[in-house]
């Protein structure tokens, strides 16, 4: 305790948490980003948005595209977060170019047409009315967050590839802690007590099985529990020593999907630690790592692409039919006249 109270130590967030992005020369990471982008842009202008339009209308739906275009770049620069679009940019363009299966975007990210423009997501926030506000406010300076998903299988080619771009001293995934929920805290307190197996069990199993559930609220709702709890002098100990450990840290794991890229080495920003598998992770969670100022992205591994991927793969190698799942768009209107026999479900596109 003496030495404890002799410690004054501050941390202090990362000044620039940024990693290095090497861009062409001539380049800034502002003019790199607003090419990328403006060249995604007329790529996107020329296979799907000229569609959406009929010749009459296209001139003023460009005007609006562009208009949008030109305030978000604003706002990316004004907030200096061109260098993340363009690590997202890069990562996802390393998945494409290698047959790795990309989700179409999810949450906030997708109401950007940057990111649309960039290939980051798949969604027209035009056409579906996307606000860009809930991704990016300069009245609410904050991170930005894009959660890409990525095929099960191959979502760890890809963090390899950031690996060997940024520098395995600078790329790491977080730490997770498992906290000792309600039912966990009965039965190891009852393991602990040697308590027989079968009374500790029963008590466990009227905790209900709701999120967020905790002892002090089954015993106001689960009136079984309540008046164990009253009459026996052991339930009561098992659930009042119970109540002390509920909560607390239990174990640890790795974050399903979340990975630091740092701006230099994680050893001089955030303590380290490694698993049972060997791997090294920040001794940080997510929120103390959001807290130092570091850039966390999220690796997300979907089945469903998988199955997708899988599923395209057999039609191929069954019918020889190359099928380009971006290409399959459904009306409301098809659906429905194939359900009700109104159409020829062979021309259908699946």
């Amino acid at each position: 305790m003496e030495i404890a109270e002799r410690c004054n130590l501050k941390l202090h967030p990362v000044d620039d948490p940024f990693p290095q992005f090497d861009v062409p020369e001539g380049h800034t990471i502002d003019s790199y980003f607003e090419e990328v982008c403006r060249r995604g842009f007329q790529k996107r202008v020329d296979t799907q948005i000229k569609n959406l339009e009929t010749q009459g209308k296209l001139r003023t739906a460009m005007s609006a595209y562009e208009a949008r275009l030109n305030y978000e770049i604003g706002i990316i620069h004004q907030m200096h977060y061109s260098g993340y679009f363009l690590i997202v940019w890069d990562f996802i363009k390393y998945a494409k170019d290698h047959g790795i299966p990309v989700g179409p975007g999810r949450g906030s990210g997708a109401g950007s047409l940057v990111a649309y423009s960039m290939e980051i997501t798949n969604i027209d926030p035009m056409q579906n009315v996307l606000l860009f506000e809930r991704f990016l406010n300069p009245e609410r300076v904050s991170m930005p967050d894009i959660d890409v998903d990525f095929c099960m299988n191959r979502r760890g080619e890809v963090y390899d590839y950031v690996v060997r771009k940024y520098g395995r001293e600078q790329v790491s995934q977080i730490i997770t802690f498992n906290t000792m929920a309600a039912k966990a805290a009965i039965k190891d307190c009852g393991r602990a007590l040697d308590l027989p197996y079968g009374d500790v069990d029963k008590i466990a199993k009227l905790i209900p099985a709701t999120v967020g559930m905790t002892i002090d609220r089954a015993l106001e709702e689960v009136v079984d529990l309540k008046k164990a709890y009253d009459s026996d002098a052991t339930v009561r100990n098992l659930i009042d020593t119970a109540k002390k450990l509920e909560g607390l840290v239990r174990g640890q794991g790795v974050h399903a999907s979340a990975v630091v890229i740092a701006p230099r080495a994680l050893t001089e920003l955030v303590p380290v630690a490694r698993t049972k598998n060997d791997e090294i992770v920040t001794a940080y969670d997510m929120k103390s790592v959001d807290k130092m100022g570091l850039l966390k992205f999220d690796f997300l591994g979907l089945t469903t692409l998988t199955v997708i991927d899988d599923c395209l793969r057999l039609i191929e190698h069954s019918r020889g039919e190359k099928v380009d799942i971006e290409q399959i768009l459904w009306t409301t209107r098809d659906l429905q006249k194939g359900l009700s026999g109104g159409a020829d479900l062979g021309r259908l596109p699946v």
